[in-house]
């Protein structure tokens, strides 16, 4: 197994880097379906970058308590500071999720915002068995990376660009992965169950909303695209 890769020295500048490249699509993209996150009370975040995900469910939800883990500890203490006065909400490990096991489950609520995009398929297969282990019934998991449409602007723009973006991460943080992973297949086997997705920039970003527990029947599984751009 690859070392994890080194995002210590990106702490400062995420933000910055983040908004020169994205503006403010990433966050966007991020809060997609902060608002089914209303009666969540144990949440695990995983590798949430410099925290301002987890600060906004905190003011969001004044009952929840969340458990974040990176494997950067210059990230974790980024997120301690963005989270303010609700800190003490929060509980950090440093750690990388390949050979991490939960402490304190269940968890009604799972985040991971740009992060599985760091693994491979099979990494993200197991840390989802892993994960199906710590939740209860009914558990969220929300999902927020890249996408590669199969369209003119998949091929055109969204596959250049996130070529680009794993040049760029694997020179500055030492990353060893270079394509997407096929979360959705890891999730799916592990028994999540997609209820939601949503994709912005024409599908370079997508948000999914993923369910512990099996949906009613008669209940669509998966809803279509909608752009919303």
């Amino acid at each position: 197994m690859n070392r994890p890769p080194n995002f210590d020295r990106l702490a400062r500048l995420y933000l910055w880097m983040e908004l020169v490249s994205f503006g403010p699509w990433l966050m966007l993209c991020r809060c997609v379906f902060l608002n089914e996150c209303s009666s969540a009370r144990r949440a695990l975040a995983l590798g949430d970058g410099d925290g301002r995900f987890v600060a906004r469910l905190l003011r969001k939800n004044s009952a929840i308590q969340i458990d974040a883990v990176d494997a950067s500890q210059s990230m974790l203490e980024a997120l301690v500071y963005q989270t303010g006065p609700n800190s003490a909400r929060v509980h950090t490990l440093q750690a990388d999720v390949r050979r991490w096991q939960p402490e304190n489950p269940p968890y009604d609520l799972i985040v991971s915002h740009f992060v599985l995009d760091c693994l491979t398929t099979e990494e993200v297969q197991s840390l989802a068995a892993t994960l199906a282990r710590a939740v209860s019934p009914g558990s969220l998991w929300i999902v927020s990376d890249f996408g590669t449409p199969a369209s003119w602007f998949g091929w055109l723009v969204a596959r250049p660009t996130v070529w680009a973006l794993y040049c760029v991460f694997g020179w500055l943080t030492g990353l060893q992965v270079h394509s997407l992973p096929d979360h959705s297949l890891a999730l799916r086997q592990a028994g999540f169950v997609l209820q939601k997705r949503k994709r912005l920039l024409g599908g370079l970003l997508i948000s999914e909303l993923w369910s512990a527990a099996p949906v009613p029947k008669g209940t669509a599984t998966q809803s279509p695209f909608v752009a919303l751009v």
